[in-house]
């Protein structure tokens, strides 16, 4: 499990925002970057942890 909780606030605003997008941008990582300000590093985190939000909903709606 990947807690949220050890990651940057702006990590994981970004990764709630891309995990409610419905159809994600085309260039994820530079979107997030510019509009979160973030790293590479932090744009990747997000990435993964928008996806384990997706996992955790569809399981528990």
């Amino acid at each position: 499990m990947m807690p949220s909780e050890s990651y940057p606030e702006d990590v994981v605003k970004a990764a709630q925002w891309l995990a409610d997008q419905k159809e994600p941008p085309a260039m994820v990582v530079p979107t997030i970057r510019q509009r979160f300000s973030l790293s590479a590093l932090e744009a990747a985190q997000a990435c993964a942890l928008a996806q384990h939000f997706r996992t955790i909903r569809r399981a528990f709606g």
